[in-house]
């Protein structure tokens, strides 16, 4: 049964049990023009650099199918599940500084929605594609804030996304970079956007209740940190880096599950080690991923192959993974959590699996420090 009650906002943390949820839509994505901050070449799967438009009418078909059926077995448990109300996606935009052809969908409203406590913030974003995005989510958010007193909206500052918010031809010089050269951008976090104006994606920001950890991205860049520290000034922001090529949000990852569990990427060594000593001192249990069944990225995905990582948790002994992830999912069950499979491969080339195609409306909970150990300089 469908919970029907008015709505409530509140969520401080990745964990607490989950009881209403905004789930995406993929109905009318593209895959999106050429951009400052977008480089796609899916030459064999019919879109060489250059091009764009509407993704395939059959995968389209197919994701909303897997997207209905991940809300329906959220609502058979009782969550209550809204959805955002697509644009025309296809439409060019524009502003006083730059147009773009093309938009690009609203399938993982992680990416723009950050909920803390009983706020809803509506992220910078990065790609000028993605810039309306936040739209399609207005008639939920306009609905919140009528039926709930305390709910506060916000909205970060728009960005102007000029020519000098990136670096000049980052792209083209990244592709003509030997694998030694890559490897040194990475470790110098020498990635595409500069510090003109705040920016940050939501889905780069994992909640530990009193205790924020925001990574340094291909999206996220330092004067959004400050932004987001200045904002949330009661709460501890942490800044993590990476050794990732070209780091892409947080939730494939540094995952939580529940207090003194989480689970993490092996493949990208922490450029910030003080958070792996902050997890230590704690007491939390770390959990390295195992590999992915996916050994190749999915056609027209330009996700990472870590999607198995990318996982709902429903309260602290439940977690929704996609089902053919049989490796995280018995891994899950040796530290006894109950795993909800479900089909998901074939949305993640609309932005992302089952994290990133939500966002929390409400999670039964309060404020908690479950880092009362700090470490000096983090």
């Amino acid at each position: 049964m469908v919970n029907e009650s008015k709505t409530i906002v509140s969520s401080w943390n990745e964990w607490d049990p989950l009881k209403h949820v905004i789930v995406g839509r993929a109905e009318g994505a593209m895959l999106q023009a050429p951009e400052p901050a977008v480089y796609r070449d899916f030459t064999k799967d019919g879109f060489p650099y250059g091009t764009w438009g509407p993704m395939p009418e059959e995968r389209v078909a197919k994701a909303v199918e897997q997207l209905d059926n991940f809300a329906g077995i959220l609502e058979k448990r009782g969550i209550r599940v809204d959805r955002p109300e697509p644009l025309d996606f296809s439409q060019a935009v524009q502003t006083p500084d730059w147009k773009q052809e093309s938009m690009l969908g609203c399938m993982p409203p992680r990416d723009v929605l950050l909920t803390v406590g009983n706020e809803i913030l509506e992220a910078t974003m990065s790609h000028r594609s993605r810039w309306f995005e936040y739209l399609a989510y207005r008639p939920v958010l306009q609905k919140y804030y009528a039926e709930d007193p305390n709910f506060r909206w916000e909205a970060a500052p728009k960005p102007r996304l000029s020519a000098r918010t990136y670096k000049k031809d980052w792209h083209k010089i990244w592709n003509d970079l030997s694998e030694e050269q890559r490897s040194q951008k990475a470790e110098a976090s020498d990635w595409l956007i500069t510090e003109v104006e705040p920016l940050f994606d939501a889905a780069d920001i994992v909640r530990f209740g009193r205790d924020l950890f925001v990574q340094y991205s291909m999206v996220t860049n330092d004067a959004g940190i400050r932004w987001l520290s200045q904002h949330f000034s009661d709460h501890r922001i942490h800044k993590i880096r990476y050794k990732e090529m070209q780091p892409w949000h947080m939730d494939s990852t540094l995952v939580p599950i529940r207090p003194g569990l989480v689970v993490c990427n092996p493949a990208r060594p922490v450029l910030t080690p003080k958070v792996m000593e902050l997890l230590e001192k704690n007491d939390w249990e770390v959990i390295w991923a195992p590999k992915s069944v996916l050994t190749e990225k999915r056609p027209l995905c330009y996700c990472s192959i870590w999607l198995n990582m990318n996982f709902l948790v429903v309260d602290p002994n439940t977690v929704c993974v996609e089902a053919s992830e049989t490796p995280m999912i018995e891994e899950l069950e040796k530290h006894g959590i109950e795993v909800i499979p479900v089909p998901f491969y074939d949305v993640v080339m609309f932005g992302g699996c089952l994290h990133c195609a939500t966002a929390d409306v409400y999670r039964v909970g309060t404020l908690e420090d479950y880092f009362p150990n700090q470490v000096e300089g983090f």
